[in-house]
């Protein structure tokens, strides 16, 4: 079975294709084909509320783009999901409609609530069903926080923070204290100890620049770390020297600073990072969804 999934970021837009495989009893996912374009939807969208109309004819080039490898890879189901800047425009739901009618490219908005759920379909497997989980999602536009206790959640929050919006100081001293209070009301260190899981492109780069395999905790010391030694240099630097895309470079710190915060707020000493994330999460899904096992329900 070929499956396709559309992340539509607030920083950068993903699709993947994939084929399953069953190996030994088990479910693969074998990647056909990846592309990651840094359209950065949030720039416009948390400055002026609206996607200007040079990103929106980039956007549905991109979208056109992606249509066609759908069909030419000959998938048989897809899914694409767009996240906070696509909710918040005041265009967006124009633009998805103009998507669908011009390109037969059909695109969802998901809420926090939802875009949690499937991201944590995509790491439950990764997770001890024995301990307390505090998975933390950065994305451009929103942080997607989720307590985990047995492998199910017991309860989540978006909040309109993430490293686009911090970047250009758009986050509010307001959410940042709601968030706090939020995580310190769900975690008392004295009853729950938690080890953090963490999803986002950020902290899979953070994760490599501290030179951690698969399997691996980032203890936040270290990660406290790398913070320093990335914050230290310039974005040309982290360019040359790390090898860092544009856009990962200039996001990275403002990112980790969410990372950092949140496992501060939850007394958390270690972070594991599954390198999985929206995309991975749509591919369960779709999966699921098409061997009448379907899991996700969306409100």
């Amino acid at each position: 079975m070929k499956l396709a999934a559309i992340d539509i970021g607030s920083n950068a837009i993903r699709l993947q294709v994939t084929t399953t495989i069953h190996t030994k009893g088990e479910l693969n996912f074998k990647k056909l084909e990846y592309v990651r374009f840094p359209l950065r939807l949030g720039q416009d969208v948390f400055n002026t509320g609206t996607i200007s109309p040079s990103k929106k004819s980039k956007f549905k080039k991109l979208m056109r783009a992606f249509k066609l490898l759908i069909d030419l890879y000959e998938v048989d189901d897809y899914m694409a999901c767009a996240t906070s800047a696509m909710r918040e425009s005041k265009n967006g739901r124009e633009i998805i409609k103009e998507v669908e009618e011009d390109i037969k490219l059909k695109i969802r908005i998901i809420d926090g609530a939802n875009e949690a759920l499937i991201i944590n379909n995509a790491i439950s497997t990764f997770l001890d069903k024995k301990k307390d989980y505090l998975h933390i999602d950065v994305g451009g536009g929103s942080t997607e926080l989720t307590l985990l206790r047995g492998g199910k959640k017991i309860t989540s929050k978006s909040f309109k923070i993430g490293s686009v919006r911090r970047l250009g100081h758009h986050d509010s001293p307001i959410i940042w204290n709601n968030m706090k209070k939020w995580v310190t009301s769900m975690i008392k260190p004295e009853e729950t100890k938690v080890t953090a899981v963490g999803t986002g492109g950020n902290i899979n780069k953070l994760f490599e620049l501290a030179q951690k395999v698969p399997g691996d905790k980032l203890g936040i010391s270290k990660l406290k770390e790398v913070q320093a030694d990335v914050r230290d240099m310039s974005i040309e630097e982290r360019i040359n020297e790390l090898q860092l895309n544009p856009d990962r470079a200039d996001v990275i710190i403002p990112a980790s600073e969410i990372y950092i915060a949140v496992m501060e707020w939850a007394n958390a000493k270690n972070i594991l990072v599954p390198n999985v994330g929206l995309k991975d999460g749509i591919m369960q899904h779709l999966y699921e969804k098409n061997t009448y096992q379907e899991k996700i329900k969306f409100s």
